[in-house]
């Protein structure tokens, strides 16, 4: 198993309409970050979450480190987010759906989630074919891989030549070599 080492910063209140804003506190250095929903709550540490906690714990964003790949981006749990090369940025769009989505389950936005360690501006939401809302990072939207069984995990990094680890800027982490087939 790969190790990971998770990097805290804080966090920054955002809109309700799901935007987030960036906001600096009287010492340059950003504030909080938060998913905003209508039911917003502190998250407890994934360790001691009761189960409702844990799907918050999915959609929140944080900022961590690996040996191989560097500075990557992790959900609440620790779990290591991917981005698809067959969506697109700018304007955001998810095209992985179906089986797609079975395998690489979508992030989403969810009440209480929130950001650690990724500049607020950079983290938004596109709205899928099914009508859910799913986070997005430098307009990519994000994804779990269902092959990464344990936090840390990044057996999803190269998949198909399509499917990478996002870095805290949004940009490929590293680019490793894919395992072959067609990504899904």
């Amino acid at each position: 198993m790969r190790t990971l080492r998770r990097t805290a910063l804080l966090t920054v209140p955002a809109t309700v309409a799901g935007l987030l804003l960036t906001a600096c506190g009287s010492d340059g250095k950003p504030a909080a970050t938060s998913i905003p929903t209508p039911a917003a709550s502190a998250s407890a540490p994934a360790t001691s979450a009761p189960a409702a906690d844990k799907d918050v714990l999915k959609g929140s964003l944080a900022a961590g480190k690996t040996e191989k790949f560097g500075p990557v981006v992790l959900d609440g749990l620790g779990y290591t987010l991917y981005r698809f090369d067959k969506d697109t940025a700018n304007p955001s769009v998810s095209n992985c759906n179906g089986d797609c989505a079975v395998k690489w389950p979508p992030v989403p936005v969810s009440a209480g989630s929130t950001v650690q360690g990724i500049s607020a501006g950079l983290v938004g939401s596109v709205t899928r074919a099914d009508g859910t809302k799913q986070l997005t990072l430098g307009g990519w939207p994000l994804y779990r891989f269902a092959g990464d069984k344990a936090p840390g995990e990044t057996n999803g990094q190269g998949v198909g030549g399509i499917w990478f680890i996002p870095a805290p800027e949004g940009t490929k982490a590293a680019a490793a070599g894919g395992t072959g087939g067609n990504g899904y």
